[in-house]
């Protein structure tokens, strides 16, 4: 027997859970051929001893909407392991559109989303209508796998305007946005989006278009799904409070979509009855007859902030109506000294809520400033140095950088206690794991190594659980999560999504930053460690940790390339 591919020697992990087990795994047309001792042989052979045989690592929550365009590949996530990923997260795809939308999703998605504006206007072509026609335009040119969701305020912009700014929906527009989102999950949207975050702000410091919407809007609109095969929602509810009207909200939509609901995100931490509390949700759900899970981190969250975007710093209390000025008119407000007393007073308020710890000025890193002797050094040692308040040591700095200034806010959640939590979290069935925002925030996090960070730090240096298990979670379940078809198991005659890796090795390379962007924009980057072989729909993608220039992804396609997650307890009512 000829395979296109056979993989030797490996100790296979295939994705369910099971143990551990050698085996050769070999492919033929794009799918697993067979498993076992084979003697057939392989036009194309690796030799995969002293490494794991896994399934490409799935990753549920990305923003690489518009970095598809200018990199095909999906990088670093193809790197790390990733074969299948879905974006158009938080109601913030780039599909549907208009030519009156497009401008302000531009301005919207660098803003909210970090995404650099110059990178989006040079390196997006913006030249579709239609959710389909968007699609069209990646299919034969995508590296990995990648579907997404069609987003609620990309929906309520096309159909409002700039009313979506302000209004409620009249039941004419809930008709339209129903009826456009209708046809893009029909021509393969994989579900349906939104948001409702105080940190989610457009280009002029408003509330996307999501957060004007009413309780019923958000119901209806899911309710949308409901008669298409292979959807599902995704959902961030007001972050940091979760009160009971977002559980209940929660639970309506998934009830009348009659879909599961993923939110994010839940943090690990030290607060208990918090997490008690969000992971209730699910129970909340299930009596309604929805299904609620939670996404959750593979780390601890690195935060890079600065106040030319202002992610982060705008929802600190007082600090939004600093985001609505113009670069220039703002770094004018930011040099009186009695504006600084009003934003410090406020930042370091309850008004902040949950990112109160944020306005701890004196505890942030330099990261990056054009002065070089000031990286790696705390507001607080500079304020001391210089006389001064840990407030107004922090703005110079950004005044002398026109605002440019990256700080380091430090990781929190890095205790032992915490690493436990993380833990739990990781194996509750209330739970995915992913949350890396690949794509996103580029100036700011680092969380698309998920997949490395948890085989390397959490499986092998801390022992939190079982590289079998920790394998399950980002492939089995992240796959039936978000109903993929034949994909997140290593089985006979399943799509060949593989990703061979060294267990005593697999992780993360420091962080660092390249000017690679359409405009030469910057973003942060890590490469991996410890991935040797990555395999897509049967072609090899990376080969011995370089990139073989492949693009043999799948556009992922509602009802065709997914399947709809059973919910029990609608089974059961059936």
């Amino acid at each position: 027997m000829i395979y296109d591919l056979v993989i030797r020697n490996g100790s296979l992990i295939d994705g369910t859970g099971s143990p551990a087990r050698k085996a050769d795994v070999a492919i033929s047309n794009g799918r697993i051929a067979a498993l076992g001792n084979l003697d057939g042989e392989g036009r194309t052979e690796i030799d995969a001893s002293g490494l794991v045989v896994s399934p490409g690592f799935i990753d549920v929550h990305t923003h690489y909407d518009a970095q598809v365009f200018w990199d095909p590949k999906l990088t670093p996530s193809c790197f790390h392991g990733v074969t299948s990923a879905i974006g158009g997260n938080c109601g913030f795809s780039i599909a549907p559109l208009s030519p009156e939308a497009a401008p302000y999703l531009t301005r919207m998605l660098a803003k909210v989303e970090g995404m650099p504006h110059r990178a989006l206007v040079e390196g997006v072509p913006w030249n579709w209508r239609s959710f389909g026609e968007f699609l069209d335009r990646l299919e034969g040119r995508v590296g990995i796998n990648i579907g997404f969701l069609a987003g609620h305020s990309a929906i309520r912009r096309v159909v409002m305007g700039e009313r979506a700014l302000t209004d409620e929906a009249s039941n004419q527009d809930l008709d339209a946005m129903k009826s456009i989102l209708a046809d893009s999950l029909a021509e393969g949207a994989l579900g349906f989006s939104s948001t409702r975050a105080q940190t989610h702000s457009d280009a002029e410091g408003k509330p996307v278009p999501s957060r004007h919407a009413s309780l019923q809007e958000f119901v209806e609109l899911s309710a949308v799904c409901r008669n298409y095969e292979g959807t599902w929602l995704e959902f961030i509810p007001v972050a940091g409070a979760f009160t009971p009207q977002d559980v209940e909200l929660m639970a309506d939509m998934s009830a009348a979509a009659g879909r599961t609901l993923n939110w994010n995100v839940l943090v690990a931490g030290s607060d208990t009855d918090r997490i008690a509390g969000q992971l209730a949700a699910y129970d909340v759900s299930r009596s309604k007859g929805g299904e609620v899970i939670a996404l959750t981190m593979a780390q601890p969250m690195t935060l890079r902030i600065n106040l030319l975007g202002g992610m982060i710093f705008d929802a600190l209390g007082g600090w939004a109506q600093v985001f609505a000025m113009p670069p220039e008119e703002r770094m004018a407000w930011l040099a009186v000294p009695t504006n600084r007393d009003e934003i410090d007073r406020r930042g370091r308020s309850d008004e902040s809520g949950f990112l109160k710890h944020i306005a701890e000025w004196e505890n942030l890193i330099v990261s990056w400033s054009h002065d070089s002797g000031l990286i790696d050094r705390t507001i607080g040692e500079i304020a001391g140095e210089r006389g001064v308040r840990p407030i107004d040591a922090m703005l110079d700095i950004a005044l002398a950088d026109r605002l440019a200034t990256v700080f380091l806010v430090p990781a929190s959640g890095t205790d032992e206690a915490t690493w436990e939590v993380r833990r739990n979290l990781w194996r509750d069935s209330r739970t995915v794991i992913g949350a890396s925002d690949a794509g996103a925030h580029l100036d700011m996090i680092d969380q698309f190594a998920f997949s490395t960070t948890l085989l390397g730090e959490g499986v092998r240096e801390r022992k939190l659980i079982g590289l079998e298990e920790a394998v399950h979670q980002i492939t089995q379940v992240a796959a039936e999560l978000v109903g993929l078809r034949e994909r997140g198991v290593i089985r006979e005659g399943w799509k060949a999504d593989i990703t061979v890796f060294d267990p005593a090795t697999v992780g993360m390379a420091p962080v660092e930053t390249r000017n690679d962007l359409p405009g030469g924009e910057m973003r942060l980057y890590a490469d991996a460690i410890g991935v040797h072989h990555v395999i897509v729909n049967g072609t090899v993608i990376v080969r011995d940790g370089e990139h073989t220039g492949s693009l043999p992804g799948t556009v992922l396609r509602s009802g065709r390339d997914t399947a709809t997650r059973p919910i029990p307890d609608l089974l059961a009512a059936e």
